[in-house]
């Protein structure tokens, strides 16, 4: 398997990168976040990486982080849920955003995901939540952020509107001061 590459930036186009390591070419794919923290062509790289072997493909998957390389491969973990599917929720949410959602038990958070619904996202928080369970001390006050999204989704506010609200919400407060907060937050958009 490989594990982590390190070389130069050959080209980067929009779903990934051409990483040339020894005078080989590894073609990855990479989050639109991903491909932005790297620098242009020509400068030099390490990534995590992820092989994944399928009988008619092998696709390489790669990760600035290696906390993000090893949550894509605990996603991968979960019934349903393919590389393409994994590579999504890593788009469109931050690896400690999904956590957060799997911890509080949040579905209406994974939504925001094309392709999970609410029904996948609760069965994907039943399925993740056990293997998850060590990281709950990193996780302060997401009860109250789910807390806080229910009572704004109530509201009529779409889970899109909420996302970076809802991140914004300080670890410490009150649902009645979170709740507070992001309805000033909102009142600005």
């Amino acid at each position: 398997m490989i594990g982590v590459l390190h070389g130069t930036i050959e080209s980067r186009g929009a779903e990934g990168i051409i990483l040339s390591v020894g005078g080989v070419g590894f073609e990855m794919k990479l989050t639109p976040r991903d491909i932005a923290k790297l620098a242009e062509g020509g400068s030099t790289a390490t990534v995590h990486t992820h092989l994944h072997v399928r009988e008619d493909a092998l696709d390489l998957y790669g990760f600035v982080d290696q906390h993000d390389r090893d949550l894509f491969r605990l996603l991968l973990g979960a019934s349903g849920v393919g590389p393409k599917l994994a590579m999504a929720m890593m788009a469109s949410l931050r690896a400690q955003e999904i956590r957060r959602a799997v911890i509080a038990e949040d579905p209406a958070a994974l939504t925001v995901v094309p392709g999970i619904g609410s029904r996948s996202a609760q069965k994907l928080i039943l399925e993740l939540r056990p293997r998850i369970a060590g990281e709950e001390a990193d996780v302060v006050g997401s009860g109250t952020r789910a807390q806080v999204r229910d009572a704004l989704e109530g509201l009529g506010y779409a889970a899109t509107e909420l996302r970076e609200v809802i991140a914004s919400l300080p670890e410490d407060a009150t649902v009645e001061e979170a709740l507070r907060l992001a309805l000033q937050e909102l009142g600005k958009r």
